[in-house]
């Protein structure tokens, strides 16, 4: 369905009464029409989402009834065009239920999500509009089309194909009520994980509780105890940023054993947020769903539709790396022991100590202080670098706006324009602390979508992260890792903000899902050059730029732990892809499932998977059988930045503009493979992400 377009016509005079009584509904008279967010409130939302359903049924249904020959322009154009009212409604609403819910949003959420489902079935089996497209897409060549347009018919005949509409009635009714539990399975299995995070968190009382813990650290439990209503404690939550910093520093053993325990359990707690029997009920609906379609497995349907292509493509990119990475992180591991024997420690190395004593070992092995580092790294200097950074590649530059509609007042608002002629490009909002109402990670999302339809409709970005919150009054330091996930999320972010393409669907970020993370990864390499880090890491006590030593310190520890990172991801980069392709039909059980699959790769028992099965929100969502594309972008993205290394500057104005051409303002214009050649020369080469991780 496209996200953007025209909207219905010849409303009643009681349900024009009802639109501009509702907020979600009425026209946005705000500042570059952002959704007016005061006025919103969840009550308004069930009857924006009825009101937004029928006017998009009934556009459907004039398309697909239409007497006239089908035409681009009628058929193709007309249902880019249909669903505007639609897609506003649920941008706000998804946006808010991921980064600020609360029990009556997420009430309204299972409710509309088996509606949307549902919805969404209706319109991709719709047989009578599928022999519309159909008709089209035989007739193709013949047409006159421009690239793009030629693209938009190939791509939507495909989505319509893949969502069964060749199928027959009986099997296309099948398909609607799987997709239809998938959605209310999906809500629930999030929320239960939601809930598990808002559940639990660790008072620290005392400097025993305290002991190991950097000023930046301490200050950030502080803050978080007082959000709880406990001030002049201390508080460690299981948001990342809160739980990992307090894994790598506590000398407590102890304690750091139950935050571990607490954040890998999150999902598998028992009693009604476990999420082990939805997770058994959603694989056999994606057997199910795949078979229908012609697939051997849920893994083989998706990747048909991806750079990949097969799961024994993705597996040879795995088989590869997982090796290498397993060879660096048992040689971690013992560097590990020998550290903690050292030390002290009588006992065998466990998972809640590798942060810890790796942390230990860095700082011996490099000199290398990540409560220094964090010192240079304060929020608000990372976002002015990351803004710089686009202001030299592609000439963006950002104003912020005190004027622009927020659904918290955490959340910051820019205006993006170019430096030249000051034309504007979109606007910019970034949510970067964490809090209960917020689900842990981070991510990039819009509340509008590029396109050309009518006249130049340009995008509302948003990055939203959960990193700790500095003392009142001071500023919130990063870590490095920290620093990075926030270009990572720029990167994206630029993905949506430069786009410039005519429809809706083939814009931003809508890209096959294994090329979507190729801006964001490629954009997190300019954080770590001296270029960027001399202007912009400036010390938060005395504003001193951050010192040559230290520079030469993370470089000389760029692949430190990188065994362990490599682990950690590809191990739940193996458990989808086993999960996906799985040849038993009987029961999963998932626990032994995860087990077994663990034993049989060799995984140490000393490191845990990134995300385990029961809280793995990438394969609840749209990262299903996907979750290699991090891994996938990573290829091209190492190979990507090789060339504004080769061109002697990595702000090469002639590089930048081919990068900014065929990848970031490009959306899903043409074939995947072919926008990379177009800008690097050249298929990429996985010699670059073996050196990059220092695997090689």
């Amino acid at each position: 369905m496209a996200k953007s377009g025209a909207k219905t016509g010849g409303t009643k005079p009681a349900e024009a009464r009802k639109r501009a009584a509702n907020p979600l509904l009425a026209p946005w008279r705000t500042p570059f029409k952002a959704p007016p967010f005061a006025s919103i409130a969840p009550h308004h939302f069930p009857s924006a989402f009825k009101a937004a359903l029928k006017a998009h049924r009934d556009e459907i249904a004039a398309i697909a009834g239409a007497t006239a020959k089908p035409s681009f322009a009628n058929t193709i154009v007309a249902l880019e065009k249909s669903g505007a009212i639609l897609n506003r409604v649920a941008d706000v609403f998804f946006n808010l239920t991921s980064a600020h819910t609360n029990p009556e949003l997420e009430a309204i959420q299972r409710d509309v999500a088996p509606l949307l489902a549902k919805h969404q079935s209706a319109v991709l089996l719709n047989r009578r509009l599928f022999l519309r497209i159909d008709d089209l897409h035989g007739r193709r060549d013949s047409l006159g089309l421009d690239a793009e347009s030629l693209r938009l018919l190939e791509r939507v005949h495909t989505n319509f194909v893949r969502a069964g509409a060749k199928l027959g009635a009986k099997s296309r009714r099948r398909i609607a009520e799987i997709n239809t539990e998938l959605a209310t399975l999906g809500t629930a299995f999030n929320q239960n994980i939601l809930a598990d995070e808002q559940a639990w968190h660790m008072i620290l009382d005392g400097e025993r509780d305290l002991a190991g813990l950097p000023d930046s650290v301490r200050a950030a439990a502080a803050q978080a105890a007082t959000d709880l209503g406990k001030p002049g404690l201390h508080a460690i939550t299981l948001a990342r940023s809160s739980v990992e910093p307090f894994l790598q520093f506590s000398d407590r053993r102890d304690l750091r054993e139950d935050a571990w325990k607490a954040w890998v359990r999150r999902g598998e707690l028992g009693g009604k947020t476990d999420n082990r029997k939805i997770i058994v009920r959603m694989i056999a609906l994606r057997r199910e769903l795949a078979g229908l379609l012609g697939y051997e497995n849920f893994a083989a349907y998706v990747l048909d539709d991806t750079m990949a292509k097969t799961p024994d493509t993705v597996r040879g990119l795995l088989d590869k790396v997982w090796p290498a990475g397993l060879k660096r992180a048992r040689a971690e591991r013992d560097a590990l022991e020998a550290r903690a024997r050292a030390d002290g420690g009588n006992f065998d190395i466990a998972a809640w100590d590798w942060r810890y004593y790796a942390e230990k070992e860095r700082k011996a092995r490099y000199d290398l202080d990540e409560a220094e580092v964090r010192s240079y790294l304060t929020l608000d200097n990372v976002l002015a670098a990351a803004f710089d950074t686009a202001g030299r590649l592609f000439g963006l530059k950002f104003e912020e706006r005190f004027d622009i509609p927020r659904y918290h007042e955490d959340v910051r608002a820019w205006e993006v324009t170019t430096k030249t002629g000051g034309k504007h490009v979109g606007l910019f909002l970034a949510d970067y602390f964490a809090r209960p109402s917020k689900r842990s990670g981070a991510w990039m999302s819009s509340y509008r979508t590029q396109h050309k339809l009518k006249g130049e409709v340009r995008p509302i970005v948003v990055n939203v992260m959960s990193v700790a919150r500095g003392a009142p009054g001071e500023p919130t330091l990063l870590s490095f890792d920290d620093a990075r996930t926030l270009f990572h999320e720029m990167g994206h972010g630029l993905h949506g903000l430069l786009s410039d393409v005519t429809y809706p669907s083939l814009a931003m970020t809508n890209v096959l899902h294994d090329f979507v993370e190729l801006p964001s990864q490629l954009y997190e390499h300019w954080l770590s050059r001296p270029e960027v880090l001399k202007r912009f890491a400036t010390h938060v006590k005395t504003g001193k730029p951050i010192p040559d030593r230290i520079l030469k310190q993370l470089a000389a520890a760029r692949t430190f732990n990188q065994g362990f990172q490599t682990v950690e991801y590809t191990a739940s980069t193996l458990l989808d892809l086993e999960l996906h392709t799985r040849a038993d039909a009987g029961e999963l059980d998932v626990d032994s499932f995860e087990r077994e699959v663990l034993e049989r790769i060799g995984m140490p028992a000393e490191i845990t998977p990134r995300h385990r099965i029961p809280h793995f929100q990438h394969i609840i969502g749209g990262y299903a059988a996907g979750y290699y594309s991090y891994l996938w972008s990573e290829v091209m993205d190492a190979d990507a930045f090789a060339a504004f290394e080769e061109a002697g500057d990595i702000f090469d104005r002639k590089t930048a503009q081919k990068l900014k051409t065929h990848i970031y303002s490009a959306g899903d214009r043409r074939d995947a493979l072919a926008a990379y050649v177009a800008f690097r020369g050249r298929p990429p080469e996985i010699d670059g992400l073996l050196r990059k991780r220092g695997l090689a």
